[in-house]
């Protein structure tokens, strides 16, 4: 399989205590595992059940699994949006992000894994994913609230891969142009952005020819030949967002190049934004979204410094 894929890293543990906005990237140790090159298992591995579906839309991909903290406080949850990748791609779906919203619910979390069309389904691609992701975005968390007991309180939008771009694209939509039908008059509602091996600067991953040049299938064409798409498209085009965010890639990542991040932090740091980049060593492109990782607590980590726990 090209399109995804991870491992685990062998090193002792050392938890990152970097806050959204510090100035350099963090490079982070985490606890023993399998080795890096080793595929996880995520993808396949089974979930509970959600424990609501709601629609944000009409189609049959415009929904998203919520699933309930595990707590039972009573009281208003964070929520988390999830945004799953697979290179924007048909053949991956919602359901690998069952573990992590396992994971995240039994640690008091409400989460809320969001599906829209991919590439290589009718309305997926351009523009159609977009008009998907955008909608989601602003309609999950008062659905969501209206399911989970107790409501909902901030909300963190968390994207894997290409989940990760459509994540910081979201949170920027505020610097779109006003033809665009995506904008918004002001950022959106979101405590932060985790961002977890993000496609962060898809003009890049086009030039890169990431996953069999993936970016160029969303767009419709080479970013180079489609600038005016490009520019409504990469995150690294709408900056600043005003919107904290944290930015976790692995070193070994052979899917989304570690630099990739690297990117979109320096620029995101330079146009004032508070942007956070940690790094760590040896770890593949899966690692990030499995429980069983030895990255998982620096994920963790990471999440509840977005919601000042």
């Amino acid at each position: 399989m090209n399109d995804i894929r991870g491992g685990r890293h062998t090193s002792p543990a050392e938890p990152s205590d970097a806050p959204a906005g510090e100035g350099s990237a963090v490079s982070s140790g985490v606890p023993s595992g399998a080795p890096a090159g080793e595929p996880s298992g995520v993808l396949t591995r089974r979930a509970s059940a959600p424990d609501a579906t709601v629609a944000y839309g009409d189609l049959p991909d415009q929904v998203a699994d919520v699933r309930f903290p595990r707590n039972g406080a009573g009281a208003a949850a964070p929520l988390v949006v999830i945004v799953h990748g697979g290179f924007w791609r048909a053949r991956y779906d919602r359901a690998h992000t069952g573990p992590m919203a396992d994971d995240l619910a039994a640690r008091g979390f409400a989460t809320a894994s969001v599906e829209y069309r991919r590439v290589g389904q009718e309305g997926g691609g351009w523009p159609g994913t977009f008009d998907d992701v955008a909608r989601a975005v602003d309609a999950v968390p008062a659905l969501a609230a209206g399911v989970v007991p107790g409501g909902i309180g901030d909300v963190v939008l968390l994207g894997h891969s290409a989940g990760g771009h459509l994540a910081l694209w979201a949170a920027s939509r505020a610097r779109l142009p006003a033809c665009a039908p995506w904008r918004l008059p002001a950022a959106p509602p979101l405590r932060g952005v985790l961002a977890l091996a993000p496609v962060a600067a898809l003009e890049l991953a086009s030039r890169q020819g990431l996953s069999d040049g993936a970016a160029d299938d969303l767009l419709g064409g080479p970013a180079g030949d489609l600038p005016e798409r490009t520019a409504l498209a990469d995150p690294l085009a709408l900056l600043p967002s005003s919107i904290p965010s944290v930015l976790v890639h692995g070193t070994a990542d052979e899917d989304v190049p570690v630099g990739q991040s690297r990117r979109y932090a320096d620029a995101a740091r330079a146009a004032g934004d508070p942007c956070a980049r940690i790094e760590l060593p040896g770890i593949g492109h899966l690692a990030l979204i499995d429980p069983l990782s030895g990255a998982w607590p620096t994920v963790l980590d990471a999440l509840t410094g977005l919601l000042g726990r």
